[in-house]
């Protein structure tokens, strides 16, 4: 069953439909294939080895009984461990949830379910999915599976180690500003951050509730296309879904990209990218010539300013969603009572980790009296002018093309300032502030390590993403090489 886990998750449907293999055999593979790997990239918070099976059985059972199965049906998934699931840990990568077990699922879980996917475990992440590396969980910190001694980037860095390693074919994540992106293109794998309000937030455990999204990983754009159509659309239960039409993204793949418009806007080739990076990403927008598309210089000229908007932004929405961990109602609380005050004081500081508390405290500052017009306002108003740069790019170009990161994977421990932690999103943050949908698709190693290109595109318009993504991913073979574990 081993030779299984580096097959696609439409491979794996394909077989499973057939009768070629049944969905327990898939669900042993990926199993095997954690036992094997996990000790090394500790993508893994919580593996579900029993419910997996059980779902994989049941599955199997549906297809001895000549039922039509759904689109995913016995494919394993792993979730990003912000993202509520009944009756399974649930701890946002925080001490302060380590004992969590919610009473709901996330409306993506249930229709992944109703889709057929096998949950087959939780995957780590920083804290509160606040930061680029997995270094701030408050756990352990996963591993990059080309180079163990990297990290494999974050939020979503579970996730998309397990993707690399094989541990999983296909996985969730949440990104707020960059965090499927930027793993995705620091582990080789392909990752979407759809259109703001496109897939509902009902059940992530929010960071910064007008930024998050959740989002897909997979090994081939396909698989990527494949989870957005179960997991996209309207959601009563999330005032920010919003109620579009969703089509069958997977009809995108596949198509030419024959006169398709693409801009390349200068700022991303400016803010500190490396000439190796900015090298392998020109020779993909070369091969896109290739295939038939048109392509331009452009400016965003309000870039620059992303970085900072939305440190004022997301602390600010962080400090207002986080105050519900108070130790009174769920979650970690202290030992040490001291009355309410005391009690939710001494409960949040053993609960958060330095990460989290610097963002609360950044937050609540730019949240004061007296302070909320100089900060949060302007910040917005900032937003405003990122989004219109996009509108504007949007009205000539069908896509724009990016580096995904400005370097490749970094050494674990090696961006202690925190300011050069929070540069490693430089090339992903301004897309969630004007809420546009990007993907990351392999494009090219530097020193041995994955190389990501970012594409993007105006509001629900995933499909000009997958076309664009799918054609640039049959032409090259970057993301049929695998990690050496």
């Amino acid at each position: 069953m081993s030779e299984l886990f580096y097959q696609t998750a439409q491979e794996l449907r394909a077989k499973i439909g057939s009768g070629e293999i049944s969905s327990r055999e898939a669900v042993m593979s990926c199993l095997e294939r954690i036992n094997a790997v996990e000790p090394k990239v500790q993508a893994f918070l919580t593996v579900t080895s029993q419910e997996a099976l059980a779902q994989a059985d049941a599955i199997d059972k549906r297809r001895a009984n000549g039922e039509a199965l759904p689109p995913l049906a016995g494919v394993p998934i792993a979730l990003k461990d912000n993202m509520c699931t009944k009756g399974v840990r649930t701890t946002a990568g925080s001490r302060i949830l380590d004992n969590f077990v919610p009473p709901y699922s996330a409306t993506v879980v249930n229709r992944l379910e109703a889709a057929g996917a096998i949950l087959i475990g939780k995957a780590n992440l920083d804290e509160f999915a606040m930061g680029s590396s997995t270094e701030n969980s408050g756990f352990f910190t996963s591993r990059n599976p080309w180079d163990t001694e990297r990290v494999p980037g974050g939020s979503s860095g579970g996730s998309a180690a397990a993707v690399a390693a094989g541990e999983a074919p296909i996985a969730l994540g949440s990104d707020t500003g960059g965090s499927i992106r930027q793993p995705a293109g620091l582990c080789g794998v392909v990752g979407l951050k759809p259109t703001y309000g496109r897939v509902s937030r009902y059940g992530l455990i929010a960071y910064a509730s007008s930024l998050d999204q959740i989002g897909t990983f997979g090994r081939s754009v396909y698989d990527c296309a494949l989870q957005l159509n179960a997991i996209a659309g309207y959601d009563p239960l999330d005032s920010t879904s919003a109620n579009v039409g969703v089509p069958d993204y997977t009809h995108a793949c596949g198509k030419d990209i024959q006169g398709l418009r693409i801009g390349i806007p200068k700022e991303f080739f400016e803010q500190g990218v490396s000439a190796e990076v900015a090298g392998a990403v020109r020779k993909a927008v070369s091969q896109l010539i290739k295939l038939g598309a048109s392509i331009e210089m452009c400016s965003l000229p309000h870039t620059d300013y992303a970085l900072a908007a939305y440190y004022i932004i997301a602390p600010a929405e962080c400090s207002s969603n986080l105050a519900r961990f108070d130790g009174v109602k769920y979650g970690h609380r202290t030992n040490e009572l001291a009355g309410h005050i005391g009690l939710t004081e001494k409960t949040r500081d053993e609960g958060f980790g330095d990460e989290v508390k610097q963002r609360i405290m950044i937050g609540t500052y730019a949240l004061s009296a007296g302070y909320y017009d100089a900060y949060y306002k302007r910040a917005q108003q900032v937003r405003t002018l990122i989004l219109r740069d996009y509108q504007r790019a949007f009205e000539k170009f069908d896509v724009l093309a990016t580096p995904v990161t400005p370097a490749p994977a970094f050494k674990v421990g090696e961006k202690a300032d925190p300011m050069a932690m929070k540069l490693a999103d430089v090339c992903t943050l301004p897309i969630n502030m004007a809420g546009v949908p990007a993907l990351s698709v392999p494009c090219g190693f530097v020193e041995g390590l994955p190389v990501g290109l970012q594409l993007i595109a105006k509001h629900f318009d995933e499909e000009t993403l997958f076309r664009t993504a799918s054609a640039y991913e049959q032409a090259t073979d970057w993301h049929n090489q695998h990690p050496n574990l």
